[in-house]
């Protein structure tokens, strides 16, 4: 048994009471011992990374991840290590039933904290970030987290960059072919670029973007080679495209669509934000749209989740229908013979639609009448004279709104008629074609036909507008007397019929398909499957990021650099900061931190046709780089062979790698939070199927289970004048009222926040009480996947469990074990086997807090006994491990035994001892109770009925009659009737 740890005590207690100083000091101690003795080295089948000891791998390969923190300056506080610890219980439980427990923790180290803390500092930001992982792992390391350390890493490791940076090279290098049949048998799947190079040098596919016969590969040999190098280029799953974005001159950066207000402006510094097309690297993840939606279905995750990733991606099926655009010579030239194509998922409501409407960028605009055509109402025209002024007028208003802005208004169904007319195919007549801003030419083809009879939406607008409504769907009997608006349940097509088609009396799905086939045969549509996604817009322009592993020739095509030339690191530059502007200069460009260093930018390079200066791409990849693939390289971060050992994947991840695996593998548990459902989940799902397609990887999902942990959240109070106070020194509860510095105060409830000044830092907490009774607090608060508050004087529950546990073993004052070696009384067994049997099951479902309710009643029953038995209360240190592991720990060894209770077998529950307490069964003879006695709960009706006539009593008042009936109801009644 290890020395036992000195501590200091005070006078008014026992001297080996389990106090938050003996705590500490037990778990300071335990931690040391599991680092030296490598006791959560998780072992690969090959290679240096053994188990402790140098031992092999053994047992079912598990693998445990939490989605891992940015190392902020503000270090951990109370709400961040929930998830870090239910993975951690999770681990230990799962090692203790024998897996190879793979559990590390790595840090997303990029990202724009650090930088704009440079900026203000001058500190480079690689410095910040490393001073902050210091403190994240000195509080990770404290709460006793059953990690593997030897596989941490941070994504700004050079190493790591490097396979970051070769990653990306990888996809660039790929082409998605959309007939590959694919090894999990589907179609479609990224090949070589080289391969689409040979394919269409021998004619085997025509070339995209040129027309002619390829046969024999003629149109390719036509091209010199800067041609054929733009037509790979455009077929790459990383390319450069030109694409809106939103720009803020006054603070010289590109911003995503959550960091632009309402009313258009930045998020941070209230600047105007602009629409700019800028060229930039995308990553084609639509290519993968349809796999990344039908593989939601082979992966346990939250149904919460795979909803907002199926809306995100968005597939619609339908058709797309193109409407005549007309017009004449003296008014209309660009309408005359021209055609607006629009897709809709309703084309059984053709026969309804009665206006259209185009983004305000849509190319039909370039040109407008001259004139307003006849019929023309005042409320369309906006006010203006000719159609002409009304267009620029409008495209100049819609210029100056972010998509997230116009998506917002578009209630306020604001627009103007372009002049142009279009015919409606299934009808002949002329419907007026409008703009207006909530259609977004990014968005399938910036153009929708409107049918206000069924669109709320479409309603609106022709309300608005004085524009005439059909409806083309009712509920069976018709549409209610005195219906107004629009009809958007389910029903029959009505009026819906011309001389060649009729949807009447269809019901929807019917109708679609009749009317898709009519338009396939007269050639003016098709059905057509769309998506939301777009491309993936993977450039930014700032510093501290992954710089990109390609150069820029004289023509400006990318070229990729070697691997040999990886990584590519980050230069010295002058600023951090980019280059702002006027607020208001829209048609300023941005300047990326990486242009000033012209000595790094400007490089000579020699690609096999002689030493050439080649330029750098000064822009950086954006955060969810790094995040994409950490998974992988969690499997061995010393390999500098590969970025994933295909051998390792497949042993961690490969499909069905452990009984609970499903069919496409991936990680065993995945614990963050919900606000990563689209963004990270996606890109990673996207990066992970393109290594699957090259090769590289075996399992067809990065994640195969996801769990959500709800947040910790924490009352707030603010004093009369509305300013928060530090929840620290708030007194009083909810019946006295709460007050600081004797001034009453309110009571609010949100987010843990420094802004809201009620941070609880985890190092309180270590202080005060302890990482166990931290840790065992956490996990009874609630169920993990619910957000709960934070209540510091709760916390004393939790402590008062653990040091009833340490008396129930330990005297608080000689120190010496007390446990005997007794066997444990019935009540006891029976009171211990259901205790190991629930708090199994409620530990594989991911219960502590259940699992904690279960072991403290246990607890309880082992204190109130004269003498705790050995045998009774060492399964209840083994089961209390996971969630208080150091005080487990200290206590096991105390109990004698040598090695850790880290890999000792979880106990196991004896059947025997879980039957139900015996039941007593009443006997009536002639309805009359003549005998009691106990039986199993599970006693046959014929071992019932024998007991039942043996019984002295019902003996005696038989007095020799015979038994006409027995009536049994097992186990409580048995009715004799006797002849």
């Amino acid at each position: 048994m290890p020395d036992a740890p000195e501590r200091t005590t005070s006078t008014d207690e026992p001297r080996f009471r389990y106090t938050p100083t003996l705590a500490q000091q037990i778990e300071l101690r335990w931690q040391d011992i599991w680092e030296e003795r490598g006791t959560f080295h998780a072992a690969n089948p090959q290679g240096q990374l053994t188990g402790p000891g140098e031992s092999p791998a053994s047992g079912n390969p598990y693998f445990i991840m939490d989605m891992f923190p940015y190392p902020s300056g503000a270090g951990l506080h109370v709400g961040h290590p929930l998830g870090f610890i239910a993975t951690d219980v999770v681990g230990r439980f799962r090692r203790m039933c024998g897996d190879n427990v793979l559990h590390t923790m790595g840090f997303d180290a990029f990202g724009l904290p650090a930088e704009q803390y440079a900026v203000q500092t001058g500190e480079h930001p690689r410095l910040v970030t490393e001073r902050n992982i210091v403190t994240y792992k000195r509080q990770l390391r404290r709460a006793g987290l059953a990690h593997d350390p030897r596989r941490s890493f941070a994504t700004i490791d050079p190493e790591y960059v490097r396979w970051t940076q070769w990653i990306f090279l990888q996809i660039f290098d790929s082409w998605y072919d959309e007939d590959a049949q694919r090894p999990d048998g589907g179609r479609g799947r990224a090949r070589r670029i080289s391969e689409l190079r040979d394919e269409l040098a021998s004619g085997a596919r025509p070339v995209p973007g040129h027309e002619g016969d390829n046969t024999g590969g003629a149109v390719w040999a036509a091209l010199d080679e800067g041609q054929q190098r733009d037509v790979l280029d455009t077929q790459r799953l990383a390319y450069v495209d030109s694409s809106p974005v939103n720009w803020a001159p006054g603070l010289g950066t590109v911003l995503a669509n959550e960091e632009v207000t309402s009313d258009g402006r930045s998020e941070r510094g209230n600047f105007p934000v602009f629409t700019k097309n800028l060229r930039q690297w995308k990553m084609r993840i639509t290519a993968y749209a349809d796999r990344l939606t039908d593989d939601l279905g082979l992966i346990d995750w939250p149904e919460k989740v795979k909803s907002m990733q199926r809306n995100w991606i968005g597939r619609s099926t339908g058709a797309s229908v193109r409407f005549d655009v007309v017009g004449t010579a003296e008014y209309d030239p660009a309408g005359a013979g021209g055609s607006l194509e629009v897709f809709t998922t309703r084309p059984d409501t053709l026969f309804g639609a009665t206006f259209m409407v185009v983004a305000p960028e849509h190319p039909l605009l370039d040109e407008v009448p001259a004139a307003w055509p006849e019929g023309t109402r005042p409320a369309w025209t906006g006010g203006y004279e000719t159609p002409g002024e009304a267009v620029a007028a409008y495209r100049r208003e819609s210029a100056a709104k972010t998509a997230v802005e116009r998506q917002a208004d578009a209630g306020k169904k604001t627009g103007v008629f372009t002049g142009h007319l279009a015919v409606n195919p299934v009808t002949g007549t002329s419907v007026p074609v409008f703009t207006a801003d909530y259609v977004l030419m990014g968005y399938g083809t910036g153009a929708i036909m409107a049918v206000p009879g069924g669109d709320e939406r479409d309603f609106a607008f022709a309300e608005a507008y004085d524009l005439p409504v059909i409806h083309t769907v009712e509920p069976e009997g018709g549409l209610p007397e005195g219906h107004v608006g629009a009809y958007t349940e389910d029903g029959v097509a009505v009026r819906s019929s011309n001389d060649e088609v009729s949807l009447d009396g269809l019901g929807v799905t019917e109708a679609k398909a009749r009317i898709i086939e009519w338009l396939e045969a007269k050639g003016i549509g098709e059905g057509t499957t769309t998506y939301r996604l777009n491309d993936w817009l993977f450039s930014r322009q700032r510093y501290w990021g992954e710089p990109f592993p390609v150069v820029w020739d004289e023509q400006d095509r990318p070229m990729a650099l070697p691997d040999a030339m990886l990584p590519v690191e980050l230069p010295e530059v002058p600023d951090f900061s980019p280059r702002t502007f006027e607020p208001d200069d829209a048609a300023s460009e941005p300047e990326a931190p990486l242009g000033r260093n012209e000595d790094w930018v400007s490089v000579e390079l020699d690609f096999g046709d002689g030493v050439k200066t080649y330029r750098r791409d000064t822009n950086t990849m954006p955060n969810w780089a790094g995040s994409c693939w950490y998974y992988l390289r969690y499997l061995d971060p010393t390999d500098t062979a590969h970025a994933v050992d295909p051998e390792l994947e497949k042993y961690w991840m490969g499909p069905r790698h452990n009984p609970t695996s499903g069919p496409a593998g991936g990680v065993d548990l995945y614990v963050g939070g919900v606000e990563h459902a689209v963004l990270h989940l996606l890109y990673a799902r996207f990066w992970h199927k393109v290594l699957f397609d090259l090769g590289y990887v075996t399992s067809l999902e990065p994640f195969g289970k996801l769990f959500n942990q709800g947040y910790i959240q924490a009352y707030a109070f603010t004093d009369a004048r509305g300013v928060y106070v530090p929840a620290a020194e708030v007194e009083g509860d909810e019946q006295t009222g709460f007050t600081w510095r004797g001034e009453p105060v309110n009571r609010e409830y949100g987010k843990i926040g420094k802004s809201l000044k009620n941070v609880v830092s985890p190092d309180e907490m270590y202080e005060a009480y302890g990482a166990d009774t931290f840790r065992v607090y956490e996990m009874a608060m609630g169920p993990l996947d619910q957000s709960r508050p934070w209540n510091t004087r709760d916390v004393v529950g939790s402590q008062r469990f653990l040091q009833r546990l340490w008396r129930n073993v330990v005297s608080e004052e000689t120190g010496e074990v007390t446990v005997t070696d007794d066997e444990p009384d019935t009540d006891t067994l029976r009171a211990v086997h259901r205790t190991i049997a629930d708090v199994r099951v409620e530990m594989e479902n991911m219960r502590p807090n259940t699992a904690i309710a279960k072991l403290i009643t246990l607890n309880n029953h082992l204190t109130g006994l004269s003498s705790v038995p050995r045998s009774a209360v060492e399964p209840l240190v083994l089961m209390t491990a996971p969630v208080a592991p150091h005080i487990a720990e200290e206590l096991w060894s105390r109990l004698g035994h040598e090695e850790s209770l880290a890999h000792a077998p979880f106990p196991t529950a004896d059947p025997a001892y879980l039957v139900q307490d015996t039941v007593t069964c009443v006997v009536q003879v002639q309805g009359k109770v003549r005998a009691r006695f106990e039986v199993a709960p599970d006693v046959s009706a014929e071992d019932l009925e024998a007991a039942a006539l043996s019984e002295p009593n019902v003996v005696k008042f038989l007095d020799g009659r015979g038994v006409r009936k027995v009536i049994v109801r097992a186990p409580k009644l048995v009715n004799i009737v006797p002849a």
